[in-house]
Formats: structure tokens, C-alpha cells, sequence
């Protein structure tokens, strides 16, 4: 592939849009302190833990607040409490725990002294909302160890009776912990280009008029010295291997099994490189300055996305530089 050189200016493309969800759930073990309080919700019982000052703090804490020293002297409380303050959720997503409006509201149960937070439900009516009114807890039927076995908070002044079930015998002392965020990331111009570019099958970086570096892919403006990335440079589908890592541990939701290699790329006609999958070669085989050429998917797969490229191989030789 030659390289060619044009103004990012000349064409204008559709911006592009995508939705992504950034996360990763991670096993932690609970210790005796947070074991403890979710062992008893899965029981459906609420229980504290006594601070050095006499307060009774829910959820329970591992370490004093005030001393810092650990804490091991649990409290029962009731699971009916009293709204501190609360906010209302009137369009709620996929991920909250209720599927219609509902609060967001710090709770201080009977016997505690400090509140917890969780979700309050008046079937989706506000008005019914208000500081100091009495709550209780809706347990969930059948009880998971964890957090969500209070499916919410719900206006009453006594206790629903209600004690989830469950067949676990043992304490509880490992969890899942899930972190995600959904966000909407909306290309610039200069990553729009280049996606526009990697759909026709080119890998086409930017540079300042007059530049030295050409930036792959292109950040829009020249990081050493702020000006506009304005004109294009086609670069070979021919890189060199300039820092790889062995992958051992497998990664939720990456159909890719260790281990494998990923390296960073330094396309010809580049002067700052890329991360990407390298394979069809043995991980210890791998070396730095080791020349690859990028593997396509077939073009009709060709979409907005650097996994145009499935992965990059070896390159037999200089010669094999042309083609898909």
C-alpha cells in the first residue's frame, strides 16, 4: 500500500455515534465484619455494629470511625426505620433496582444510628415522599447473600413478617461486585475520518501542515504544539512490533482465550503507535522490532472499527506488503 498524502478538510463526514458499557464484576471476600451483615439480610434480619462513641452504625463497618481500631461487637436492629432525606428517581434505567419512579433514601433503622442507603417504593407516586416517614423493608423472596436481598424500602411502621428464603448453610464470606458505567461516546472529526477511512480498509493518520509526526490513530490536533491535524497520511497495513505483553488472565467478555499477545503497533508512514492483537506466531516467538502485516476480516464485515483488522502475523517477507 503507498502512502498518499490530502487534506482532512476536503470531505465531510457523518458524525458517529456508539453506546458502550465500561465495567468489570470482581469476587472479593466479604471478612468477618461485611460476611456478617450479609449472612443475617440473607436471613432477613438487620444488624449493626457498636462504635467506640455507643453509636450503632448500618451497615456495619470494619474499623471505628473515630478510633480506627476494629470493630467485632454486632448489634440486631429492626428493618424498619425512619426516611432522613431522600430523591426522587423519575425516569429510572435498566440497572436501577425498580422499574418504575421511585427514592433514593438514607434510612436510619430502629436501633441504628447512622443511616443506610436503598431504594424506597410508593409505586411510583412522589407525593407520598416526605422526611420522617416510616418505612420498612421488602425482603426478596428467595434470599441471594447479598445486598439485593432488600429489594427495597416501602412505607410501613411494622415489619412485613416476611423472611426470605434460602438453602445455603455456610456463612457467607465471598461476594461479586459489579461495577458498570453506560455511556455514549460521540467521534470527533478527526476520529470520525479515521473510522471512515478504516471502513474502506485504510489506515489513515493526521499531521500539522508542516508537521513531522503523523498520529495514527489521529487526535485531531498535534499534542507537541496544540495546531490542527489537518492534513492525511495513508499509512501501510505493514507495522512494526515496538512493546507486546502475554495475556494470562481472561477478561469478562472477551471471546479471546489465553494466553495470546497484544502489542503495540507502529504502522509504516507512523510515528506513534497502536495496540493490537498479534497471532498465527507462537507467544515466545514474539519479539520487539518483529515486522507484521494486518489480517482483514472479509470486506463485506468491514464496519466502523479498528477490528476490521482481525489480527496482525508475522510478515514473511518485505515483499508481502501488498493486498488484504
Amino acid at each position: 500500500m503507498s502512502l498518499e498524502s490530502g487534506s482532512a478538510t476536503d470531505q465531510q463526514v457523518d458524525v458517529l455515534s456508539q453506546k458502550f458499557t465500561l465495567g468489570f464484576t470482581y469476587t472479593r471476600s466479604t471478612g468477618p465484619v461485611v460476611g456478617r451483615f450479609l449472612s443475617s439480610l440473607r436471613d432477613g434480619k438487620m444488624v449493626g455494629v457498636k462504635g467506640s462513641d455507643g453509636r450503632v452504625i448500618v451497615p456495619p463497618v470494619e474499623y471505628d470511625p473515630v478510633t480506627a481500631e476494629a470493630l467485632s461487637e454486632f448489634v440486631d436492629v429492626a428493618d424498619t426505620g425512619e426516611v432522613v432525606n431522600w430523591c426522587w428517581v423519575a425516569e429510572p434505567t435498566e440497572h436501577h433496582p425498580l422499574s418504575h419512579p421511585f427514592a433514593w433514601g438514607m434510612v436510619k433503622l430502629d436501633g441504628a444510628d447512622t443511616p443506610i442507603l436503598h431504594a424506597i417504593d410508593t409505586q411510583g407516586d412522589a407525593s407520598q415522599m416526605v422526611t420522617g416517614m416510616k418505612v420498612r423493608v421488602r425482603w426478596l423472596n428467595q434470599a441471594q447473600g447479598n445486598i439485593k436481598d432488600i429489594v427495597c424500602f416501602e412505607p410501613g411502621d411494622t415489619s412485613s413478617g416476611n423472611i426470605p428464603q434460602h438453602d445455603f448453610e455456610e456463612p457467607v464470606v465471598m461476594m461479586d461486585a459489579p461495577t458498570y458505567l453506560d455511556y455514549n461516546y460521540t467521534a470527533g472529526n478527526a476520529t470520525a475520518r479515521y473510522l471512515h477511512q478504516i471502513r474502506q480498509g485504510k489506515i489513515v493518520g493526521q499531521k500539522a501542515p508542516g508537521g513531522e509526526f503523523v498520529y495514527v490513530p489521529p487526535r485531531g490536533s498535534c499534542p507537541a504544539t496544540g495546531v490542527a491535524t489537518t492534513e492525511e497520511v495513508e499509512c501501510a497495513d505493514v507495522a512494526t512490533v515496538e512493546s507486546f505483553t502475554i495475556v494470562h488472565i481472561p477478561i469478562p467478555g472477551n471471546p479471546i482465550k489465553p494466553p495470546y499477545v497484544v502489542a503495540n503497533l507502529l504502522a509504516d508512514g507512523a510515528d506513534v503507535s497502536f495496540i493490537h492483537l498479534l497471532s498465527e506466531v507462537d507467544n515466545d516467538a514474539v519479539e520487539i522490532g518483529m515486522r507484521v502485516k494486518a489480517v482483514w476480516k472479509p470486506e463485506e464485515e468491514w464496519g466502523y472499527a479498528m477490528d476490521n483488522i482481525r489480527y496482525w502475523k508475522p510478515l514473511d517477507n518485505e515483499s508481502d506488503k501488498g493486498g488484504k
